[in-house]
């Protein structure tokens, strides 16, 4: 099947009807039905069923269209105000994304600046210049592979042999560049957590790379000290360009979910110092503010509240049906724990939510 066929089947459908049509569906001429619902959330769904009984009876048609809708009112409803495990576990998948999204970039950065080097080196040849960015890219290629595997055997690593893991990993392009690196390990072999122990070698090698490759610094010096609840990641360089001493965004999104914050001191002629500093205990979260419970469009909709609107000037205002406004503002009391519109008021009031134009 593919995206197109389904969307002009999409095209046939009439919401809260089932739609028999003759119709092309992964590649052939099918006899289906079509369901389509438009729910008060949401956008919207559509599914196809092939037939094989070729004259179907309007009612079970009719019982498949009903609840066709309840299913998308359903799946609506969780995408737009998912229960907290759903929630919890959504953040996991973008943390966990974005952490690899992350590390793939960081050493795809490590691999390419080693080949440049190498390239650019006048210390080698061209036929060994060739080689050596040979074996850099199948090296890389292999430990892309196998990372995956590594890392769902390792629960933690030492200090100590972290730090190692990190300086083989950017030997290559410490021995062809011309930037002086010195490399201090934190000579520890206290265990630390793989994520911690992941996120430090990923934030070690961006702020090295950055470093060397966009201030201009011709020293750098990475070190790595843990203290009894925190994991300091320094970076030190003698760079002019102390206005771009700033970390990458995805160097911050990498520490952020962990606890972590950054530490900058630059100072015009002396370079840049930069230390992450990672907790190596679990993190208490804060306690979520009641307006945090909301989304979006619930909080356009206290917003109106809040104002003294009716149901029907804020489905005007925002351009929804009354009957959707009616939905939110049930929504809107359940997460607040309020009883009437004049609680919620008072308490978007208190928390001075600002009103949505």
């Amino acid at each position: 099947m593919t995206s197109a066929e389904l969307q002009r089947l999409a095209l046939l459908g009439v919401p809260g009807e089932a739609v028999v049509a003759d119709a092309a569906l992964g590649g052939e001429q099918r006899k289906l039905v079509i369901l389509t619902s438009a729910p008060v959330v949401g956008k919207g769904a559509a599914i196809a069923l092939v037939l094989t009984d070729p004259e179907p009876g309007a009612g079970p048609l009719g019982v498949a269209a009903k609840l066709w809708d309840i299913v998308s009112v359903n799946a609506a409803q969780r995408a737009t105000d998912p229960e907290p495990a759903v929630l919890e576990s959504n953040i996991a998948a973008a943390t966990a994304r974005a952490r690899t999204i992350t590390d793939l970039g960081q050493t795809h950065a490590t691999t390419l600046a080693s080949l440049l080097s190498v390239l650019r080196s006048r210390q080698l040849g061209d036929a060994a210049a060739r080689q050596t960015a040979i074996d850099l890219a199948a090296a890389a290629l292999v430990d892309l592979r196998s990372v995956a595997d590594r890392d769902q055997l390792l629960s933690a690593e030492p200090a100590s042999a972290a730090f190692d893991l990190l300086s083989t990993q950017l030997e290559p392009f410490l021995r062809h560049d011309d930037v002086t690196v010195d490399l201090a390990g934190p000579g520890d072999d206290r265990p630390l957590p793989q994520d911690i122990a992941h996120t430090a070698r990923t934030v070690t090698r961006g702020l090295v790379l950055a470093a060397a490759l966009e201030r201009g610094s011709t020293r750098v010096r990475a070190s790595w000290r843990i203290d009894d609840r925190f994991l300091r990641i320094t970076v030190r360089d003698d760079g002019p360009d102390i206005a771009r001493a700033v970390p990458a965004a995805g160097l911050t999104e990498r520490i952020t979910p962990l606890g972590g914050r950054w530490e900058v001191d630059a100072v015009p002629g002396w370079g840049a110092t930069i230390t992450a500093v990672l907790p190596l205990g679990v993190q208490e979260m804060p306690e979520p503010r009641p307006l945090d419970k909301l989304n979006s469009r619930e909080l356009e909709v206290l917003a109106g509240i809040a104002r003294g609107k009716r149901n029907r000037q804020i489905a005007e205002e925002l351009q929804l049906t009354e009957h959707t406004v009616k939905f939110h503002v049930r929504k809107i009391l359940g997460k607040l724990e309020v009883t009437s519109r004049g609680e919620a008021a008072v308490v978007a009031r208190e928390l001075r939510l600002e009103s949505v134009s």
